[in-house]
């Protein structure tokens, strides 16, 4: 009996003389599956599925969770090896005093069920407990009614256990693997082994700056919405690999210029800091790293979804430019007749009056950009869009006289005359040439038109040409610039409005003029070319749904990058902390003070926990842009919003990592100057 539970002893001994350890590792497993719980729960819970919009959201949630499983495997394996690291010199002990591997895996086994039973019991009852406040939020957003039943998912309790069971697994199966590997002086040895003073890679170094400059200009440089989504995820994996090159073998590089700048180096809290940081920079360098591309990632991913969240309402303008809108897809008499008739049948049922009438005529085509040449052939454009360089867009012809209507304006232009008004891009040219047919001069930039909101549906750059009259874009249609048969355009019948009612009699309209559209269909299918309806009121929920996911998940994700970054610096801090203790015991003893080793910590901490920081700001500053082009996709606009919210999250992180920072140099002061 005794040997039955010898092993579950050591193991809760051994939890137990390294809390300083576990404790945070623990919580953070616990708070994972919290959040995973809670996730879980609310993909299949039925309150939000039956909410307007909630399908969406439950479609966003369902890829957090895959996201989640795979983040937490991946950190909570980092994190693991900071443990076992620790626990190494333990199990060697043992395997000296006669225990085998097998013995010591026995009592891993042990710590390992111990962990993950607390961690569930934890996770799980907290997440049960939190998911209803979840629930509630995401109602909020989605603005429906609250319910206060409360309830408990059995399905997502399954998929918890399950999948955080097999991340248990395969942690369990890794650290057996590193102690079978290693003989028993290795393991006594490990936790004092540290690193050996890497020479400086000034060749990683400088190719290291050249990838980062490279991301740089890439972010700077790409201009079109659509270029960015490509760009940025290329982008992104530069950075990471830059960042990772700079803080290891840029960081030795530069400990070793610092070394021999003699008036800097010979001070006695520098010469400690420079030395101790050289001496084991490629474990702290790719720790720092990884702080680094956390710190980024929490960043960009609050301060976006933030923004989007906050400007969904005039996304929401944007996207409808009145409450109502038909595109009828011709304008020829009979068939607009139809659309109009289905229109006002609905407004005389339901007693309303349209106010705001934006009403005008269009062609469109989708194009490709080279300078101020348009390239109309669909093939070349099919073959421009697939490269870095995409400059495809969509361009919408508009009389003038329409333009004026719209805008309160008076412009007049003559057959060989153009006013061009740009969304989501830019032209800067002064002429703009179509392949095949005529070049037009460009007689003045139209900052704003009402009507470009529309354009914004697709995620692709729009160009509003404002020509003289009808007849040219007759001329446009005739030639169809190129285009093969299939690929055919048709003029635009336009015609949207706004309704003074509530968004309950806004979206009963707008569902009635539908309804009436499909049976003018039925009954004249010789005359239908296609319509298209848009009503504000109807699609709210689901675009709510979509900005508010989103924000949610910007939450979560951000929360659980936070714990990570703390995490990795706590354990950064406390490992180091033990691993400095026997050389700052020997500076001690010949003749350094305490305030000496004070401000040497000072000075390496602060090198060691700003400096990844820096360079997320860093980070973020040249992203700006390429992020702001993302968001434009989405219908966000408002660059200058995107500037403040990011100004506001990087200094609400800036303040929660100085408190880590306080914080974890405190344990490792006390660590090191033998307190502890």
């Amino acid at each position: 009996m005794n040997k039955m539970l010898l092993y579950p002893r050591l193991a809760v001994n051994g939890i137990n003389k390294n809390r300083r350890t576990y404790l945070p590792y623990i919580l953070t497993y616990s708070g994972m599956i919290m959040m995973y719980y809670i996730t879980s729960f609310l993909t299949v819970s039925s309150f939000v599925r039956e909410m307007k919009g909630g399908d969406i959201m439950q479609q966003l949630l369902f890829m957090g969770c895959g996201v989640m499983v795979v983040f937490s495997a991946v950190f909570l394996f980092y994190t693991n090896s900071f443990i076992i690291r620790r626990r190494k010199t333990e199990f060697g002990l043992y395997n000296i005093l006669g225990m085998d591997k097998r013995n010591i895996s026995r009592i891993l086994l042990w710590e390992t069920l111990m962990i993950y039973a607390i961690s569930i019991v934890v996770g799980i009852s907290c997440g049960i407990l939190f998911s209803k406040l979840a629930e509630l939020a995401l109602t909020k957003m989605l603005g429906g009614g609250a319910s206060y039943t409360f309830n408990a998912e059995p399905k997502s309790i399954i998929h918890t256990l399950v999948y955080y069971a097999i991340i248990f697994l395969l942690i369990l199966i890794n650290s057996l693997r590193q102690i079978h590997l290693a003989n028993p002086i290795e393991l006594m040895k490990s936790e004092n082994s540290g690193e050996k003073p890497p020479k400086a890679n000034y060749v990683l170094a400088v190719l290291g700056a050249l990838i980062l400059g490279a991301a740089y200009f890439m972010a700077v440089y790409i201009k079109e919405p659509l270029s960015a989504i490509f760009a940025f995820f290329v982008a992104v994996l530069m950075v990471i690999a830059a960042t990772y090159l700079l803080f290891i073998s840029g960081s030795v590089a530069v400990c070793r210029v610092l070394q021999k700048n003699k008036r800097y180096y010979y001070k006695t809290n520098h010469f400690i800091s420079v030395s101790q940081m050289a001496y084991r920079m490629k474990r702290n360098g790719a720790g720092l790293a990884s702080i680094c591309i956390l710190s980024t990632m929490v960043l960009v991913t609050l301060s976006s979804t933030i923004c989007l969240y906050i400007g969904e309402e005039d996304m929401l303008r944007n996207r409808y430019p009145r409450n109502i809108v038909i595109d009828t897809y011709s304008t020829e008499e009979a068939m607009t007749y139809l659309t109009y008739k289905a229109a006002e049948d609905a407004l005389e049922k339901y007693g309303e009056t349209p106010e705001n009438i934006l009403h005008y005529s269009y062609y469109n085509i989708t194009a490709a950009f080279e300078g101020n040449k348009v390239i109309c052939d669909a093939e070349k454009v099919k073959e421009i869009s697939n490269t870095v360089n995409n400059d495809t867009r969509q361009i919408f012809f508009v009389t003038i006289s329409d333009y004026n209507k719209a805008m309160n304006k008076a412009e007049v232009l003559s057959e060989d005359e153009a006013v061009i008004c740009t969304v989501n891009g830019d032209f800067s040219y002064n002429t703009i040439a179509f392949d095949g047919y005529k070049t037009f001069a460009v007689k003045s930039r139209a900052e704003d038109f009402t009507g470009a909101g529309s354009a914004m549906v697709n995620a692709v750059p729009s160009v509003y040409i404002f020509v003289k009259d009808e007849t040219v874009i007759a001329e446009l249609s005739e030639q169809q610039l190129g285009i093969p048969g299939e690929y055919h355009s048709r003029m635009h019948d336009y015609y949207g409005f706004d309704l003074n009612c509530n968004e309950e009699k806004q979206a009963a309209i707008g569902t009635e003029i539908f309804d009436n559209i499909v049976k003018l269909k039925a009954e004249h299918p010789d005359d239908w070319n296609g319509v298209s309806l848009d009503c504000a009121a109807n699609d709210r929920a689901e675009f709510y749904a979509l900005y508010g996911g989103l924000f949610f998940l910007g939450i979560l994700f951000g929360t659980v990058f936070i714990a990570a970054a703390v995490l990795i610096m706590y354990y950064k801090q406390i490992s180091e902390g033990f691993e400095d203790k026997a050389k700052f015991e020997i500076l001690r003893k010949v003749g350094m003070t305490k305030d000496e080793i004070r401000r040497s910590i000072n000075s390496q901490v602060l090198t060691v926990f700003f400096a990844p920081l820096a360079a997320a700001g860093v980070h973020m500053a040249f992203a700006f842009g390429i992020i702001s082009r993302l968001l434009m996709l989405f219908g966000l606009t408002d660059a200058g919003l995107f500037a403040a919210v990011t100004l506001c999250c990087f200094m609400a992180f800036g303040i929660l990592y100085t408190a880590v920072y306080l914080i974890t140099s405190g344990s490792y002061y006390k660590i090191v100057s033998g307190r502890e």
